[in-house]
């Protein structure tokens, strides 16, 4: 009988682990399968913020050292045959508030790369992203520290200021093309549309740069002194050619 007992209990308790292990197994393999696809859906959501971080950094260094940093140049150089004082001031003012809002750009993105980004300094464009954000800030100090005008100290600060100012201009663009380069190199989609964008946009403000050089020039082509416009009666005539209009109109 004890016996007998002892087999029945047996068998439920054995029947009770046979049905009870599918369960569990089940479990164990759902509680798996719904970690692997949360690691997947949080991989999937890093990599998209990723996607946009480096996007943000691009178009805050386009606006800054593609953009608001040549046009303030173009702006400053509008001042140089400026008279009205006026005017003057309206232009530095534009330029310093250009200026200010690129540092700040800039340094918004150089903030970006250094927190999120991998920063290894394996490549030019990092490379030079540093050099550029050093010179930058130091272009930004020397602005400040501006010697008055007629001071000896003037014509120094002048040279230093417009040699950090095109160094800037020059290594910005480089650095533009080299991370639209590395942003295709990271995420494979096409930089294209950008690339012809960016060079249409610094054609047409290096064509501007040069027009300002030649245009009060080419508005004097067609004046003499005092402003007079050349017409044809003004051109000199050889005393020969007036003997021939004498003669014809004697005869």
């Amino acid at each position: 009988m004890q016996l007998l007992q002892k087999l029945v209990s047996f068998t439920i308790h054995a029947s009770v682990f046979v049905l009870v292990l599918p369960l569990a197994s089940s479990s164990q393999e759902h509680s798996k399968a719904t970690t692997h696809a949360g690691n997947k859906g949080s991989s999937h959501h890093k990599s998209q913020k990723l996607l946009f971080e480096i996007t943000l950094h691009g178009f805050l260094l386009w606006a800054s050292l593609g953009f608001l940093m040549p046009v303030g140049i173009l702006v400053i150089r509008m001042s140089n045959r400026e008279e009205c004082g006026r005017r003057l001031k309206i232009l530095f003012y534009l330029h310093a508030i250009l200026q200010t809002l690129m540092v700040l750009l800039a340094t918004a993105g150089a903030v970006m790369s250094i927190k999120n980004f991998n920063n290894s300094f394996n490549n030019y464009h990092q490379r030079i992203g540093v050099l550029l954000y050093a010179i930058i800030w130091l272009q930004a100090l020397i602005g400040f520290v501006r010697p008055q005008r007629g001071s000896k100290a003037r014509s120094i600060w002048f040279f230093v200021h417009w040699l950090l100012g095109t160094t800037v201009s020059i290594l910005g663009v480089l650095n533009i093309y080299t991370g639209l380069q590395a942003y295709h190199e990271k995420t494979s989609r096409s930089i294209r549309l950008w690339t012809i964008l960016f060079t249409t946009e610094i054609s047409f403000i290096a064509f501007f740069y040069l027009l300002q050089d030649k245009w009060v020039y080419t508005k004097k082509q067609g004046v003499i002194l005092g402003d007079d416009p050349i017409r044809p009666i003004d051109q000199h005539i050889s005393p020969s050619e007036t003997q021939k209009e004498l003669m014809v109109k004697s005869c």
